[in-house]
C-alpha cells in the first residue's frame, strides 16, 4: 500500500478504538472503583464526568478509618477458585494404538507447558483481574524469540525455534466491536491495545514511534490524541500508575470474511502502521483462523460482553459498614472525652482547650459566673451493634463467601460428615460459575496451545516424559505427531473432592468389596490406582512389576517390525501375549509395507511365549 493508504488505515484503526473506548467509559471507571476499594481506598467516587475522585474530611475531628471486608473476600474467593482448577487430558482421534500414543504425547506436551510457564500462577493472575472487574483474558501466542537458538542470521542474532506464551490480559485492555455479544465466539472484531516501550516497538516491528505518557490501566495519553479523564492523584498512584517513555499499540483482530478469508490483524501505534495482514494463528476449530484470546468471567451479565463482578455489589455495604464502624467510634469518642459547656469570659478557654480535664485539675471560675458543666450525651439512636452484625451477615449473603470458608478454626465439630459435606457443596456452589468459567477458559487454553505447535513445531523437539512406573524417557516431536486437540477435563482428578473425601470414599468401596478382582482379591494395579487417587502417586522405592512388563512389551512391538526377538524367561507372559494381541487388532499395521512379515513375526514370538508358559 502507498503512504496515503497506510495513513488512511491508520486513521481507521485509531478512530475504531477510540468510538469503542468511548462506548464502555462507564466500565473503566466502575473497574477503577473496584481497584480502590480491594486495595483499600474506599473514600473514593465516580464524580459526574467519569473520574474518580476522593472524599475529604467534612470536620477535622471526623473519623474515616477504613475496615476493609472486600479483600478478604476476593482473596477467599480467589483461593476457593484456584483450588478447582482442573487437570486436563486428550482424547484420542481413533482407537489405533498411534492415536492412543499420540494423545498421551499431547497430554505431555501440554503438562510440559503448564510446568514451564508456571500455569499456576497464570491461572492466579488472571482469576484476580477476573474477581476485582469481572472479566479477564488469557493471550495465547507464538513467541519466536522463546525456546532453543537454532541458527543464527547474517548478522549473528539468535534464530529460536519459538515456543508457546501465554499472557494475562486484564479488561482495560480488550474492546469489542459490539458489547452485546455474550460470547466470544460471536464477536466479529476486537481490538487489543497495550502500552509498551518504544524501544520494544522498535525491536520487534522495526518501527520508530515517538514516546509518551501513558495511564497503565486506563491508557490515557497526556499528549492529547487520546484523551484523558484527568484522575485524582491519590487515586491515580493507588490503581493507575504513569508510565514513561512509552506507546500504545493497538492491535485490531478481524475474523474472516469473503474478502479477508483469512482474518485480518491490523497493528498501529504512535501514528504508524507496525503490521497488516492474515491474522497469524491457526487456532480455531477444524484448522480455522481466529482470535487468540480466551475469556474468563466471575458472573455473567446478560446481554453484556463483560462479566460483572461481586466487589460491584460488596461497595455499598462496605461504605455503611465504615460510616457505622466511625460514627460509632465518634460516639466512644464523645462518651469517654465529654463536651464541657462554658460561659464566656467564666475561664481561660485557651488552657482548658490545650490540657482539657486532667484528673484532679483545679477548675478555677470566675466568681458570679456559671460553673462549668459536662455536657451530657444524647443516647445512640442507631443500635450500632444490630447494625454492625446485619452488615456483617449481608456481606456473607452478597459474596457467596460463608464462615466454613473464611473461619481458620473447627467450629463445626458437633456436625456429621455427611451434614459438613452439604455445607462444602453449597459453598461451591455459590462459586459455580466463576468456577466453571475458569474450567472452560483453562480447556480452550489448552486447545490453543496444541494447535499452536501444530502449526509452528516444524524443528523436531526433545520432551521428557515420565512413565507410570517412574521412568523417565526423551521423546523427539515435532507437529506431525500431534494427531488429537480434543482436550477434556481429567475426571479423575476432580480437586472438588477434598484427599479426606477421596479417603473415606475409597475405604467405603473396599468394605463393600467393589474393588476385588473376580477371585476376591486386591489386585497389584487396582492398590496402585487407590494410592493415586489417594496423592500418594507412585512412591520412590515401589516397584510396579506389571506396568514394567506393559511397556516392555510395547517396545517389543517396535523391536518386531524390524527383526525377530527372542522371549525372555522373566516376562510376564500373559501381559506380553495381550499387548501383542492388541497390536494387531488395533489396525496398526494395515499401512505398514512389509504387513505380512510383521505379523508373521509377532504370531510366531506369541507361539513362543504360550509354550514358554505351558512349560512353567
Amino acid at each position: 500500500m502507498t503512504n496515503k493508504q497506510n495513513q488512511k488505515l491508520v486513521e481507521e484503526v485509531m478512530n475504531d478504538y477510540l468510538s469503542r473506548r468511548e462506548a464502555r467509559r462507564s466500565l473503566e471507571s466502575q473497574w477503577q472503583l473496584n481497584i480502590n476499594f480491594m486495595m483499600g481506598n474506599q473514600y473514593s467516587y465516580i464524580a459526574s464526568n467519569g473520574a474518580l475522585r476522593e472524599d475529604e474530611k467534612q470536620y477535622f475531628w471526623q473519623e474515616k478509618e477504613v475496615f476493609n471486608h472486600i479483600a478478604p473476600i476476593i482473596e477467599t474467593r480467589i483461593s476457593k477458585i484456584c483450588e478447582n482448577s482442573p487437570n486436563v487430558t486428550v482424547v484420542p482421534a481413533s482407537g489405533d494404538t498411534s492415536d492412543i500414543e499420540s494423545a498421551k504425547l499431547s497430554k505431555s506436551i501440554i503438562n510440559s507447558v503448564i510446568n514451564r510457564l508456571n500455569f499456576a500462577d497464570i491461572i492466579k493472575t488472571a482469576t484476580t483481574w477476573s474477581e476485582i472487574c469481572g472479566t479477564v483474558f488469557y493471550k495465547v501466542v507464538w513467541d519466536t524469540s522463546s525456546g532453543k537458538m537454532i541458527a543464527s542470521d547474517e548478522e549473528g542474532n539468535a534464530i529460536n525455534e519459538g515456543d508457546v506464551s501465554i499472557e494475562v490480559v486484564s479488561p482495560f485492555e480488550i474492546f469489542p466491536d459490539n458489547m452485546s455479544c455474550e460470547r466470544m465466539e460471536d464477536v466479529k472484531s476486537i481490538i487489543h491495545a497495550r502500552a509498551m516501550e518504544v524501544d520494544a516497538v522498535r525491536m520487534q516491528w522495526g518501527v520508530q514511534v515517538d514516546a509518551e505518557d501513558v495511564q497503565s490501566l486506563t491508557l490515557d495519553s497526556k499528549s492529547g490524541n487520546l484523551g484523558g479523564l484527568g484522575y485524582n492523584a491519590h487515586i491515580n498512584k493507588v490503581a493507575n500508575m504513569e508510565l514513561n517513555n512509552h506507546c500504545i499499540v493497538v492491535e485490531r483482530y478481524v475474523r474472516p470474511t469473503k474478502k479477508y478469508p483469512n482474518g485480518r490483524l491490523t497493528i498501529v501505534a504512535g501514528g504508524k502502521l507496525l503490521f497488516d495482514g492474515e491474522l497469524p494463528y491457526i487456532n480455531g476449530e477444524l484448522s480455522t483462523r481466529t482470535f487468540p484470546f480466551v475469556k474468563q468471567i466471575s458472573n455473567y451479565m446478560p446481554g453484556n460482553f463483560y462479566g460483572v463482578s461481586v466487589v460491584d455489589r460488596l461497595i455499598p455495604l462496605q461504605r455503611a459498614y465504615n460510616a457505622v464502624r466511625n460514627r460509632k467510634h465518634e460516639y466512644f469518642n464523645r462518651t469517654v472525652m465529654n463536651v464541657l459547656a462554658v460561659e464566656d469570659g467564666s475561664v481561660d478557654t485557651d488552657a482548658l482547650e490545650i490540657e482539657g480535664l486532667s484528673p484532679g485539675k483545679v477548675l478555677v471560675y470566675r466568681q458570679g459566673s456559671k460553673i462549668p458543666e459536662i455536657m451530657q450525651n444524647p443516647k445512640s439512636v442507631i443500635d450500632f451493634e444490630s447494625e454492625e452484625e446485619r452488615l456483617l451477615g449481608e456481606f456473607k449473603s452478597v459474596s457467596g463467601v460463608s464462615d466454613m470458608m473464611t473461619d481458620s478454626y473447627a467450629q463445626y465439630t458437633s456436625m456429621s460428615g455427611v451434614a459438613l459435606e452439604l455445607l462444602a457443596e453449597q459453598d461451591a456452589s455459590r462459586l459455580s460459575t466463576a468456577i466453571d468459567s475458569s474450567k472452560y477458559a483453562v480447556k480452550i487454553v489448552a486447545k490453543f496451545l496444541l494447535r499452536l505447535y501444530k502449526q509452528f513445531a516444524v524443528v523436531p523437539r526433545l520432551l521428557k516424559i515420565s512413565g507410570d512406573s517412574g521412568k523417565i524417557q526423551m521423546y523427539y516431536w515435532d507437529k506431525n505427531e500431534i494427531c488429537s486437540d480434543d482436550v477434556v477435563f481429567d475426571a479423575s482428578s476432580d480437586k472438588n473432592e477434598s484427599l479426606v473425601q477421596r479417603r473415606t470414599m475409597l475405604l467405603d468401596l473396599i468394605k463393600q468389596g467393589l474393588l476385588y478382582d473376580e477371585d476376591g482379591k486386591f489386585s497389584h494395579s487396582m492398590r496402585k490406582k487407590c494410592l493415586d487417587l489417594l496423592g500418594f502417586g507412585t512412591w520412590e522405592n515401589a516397584v510396579d512389576l506389571p506396568s514394567l512388563h506393559v511397556a516392555r512389551a510395547k517396545e517389543e512391538n517396535l523391536e518386531l517390525e524390524k527383526k525377530q526377538i527372542e522371549v525372555m524367561p522373566i516376562d510376564d507372559h500373559k501381559t506380553h501375549i495381550d499387548e501383542h494381541i492388541a497390536y494387531i487388532l488395533n489396525g496398526e499395521l494395515k499401512n505398514k509395507v512389509n504387513k505380512k512379515t510383521i505379523e508373521e513375526r509377532i504370531l510366531a514370538h506369541i507361539k513362543e511365549h504360550k509354550e514358554m508358559m505351558k512349560g512353567e
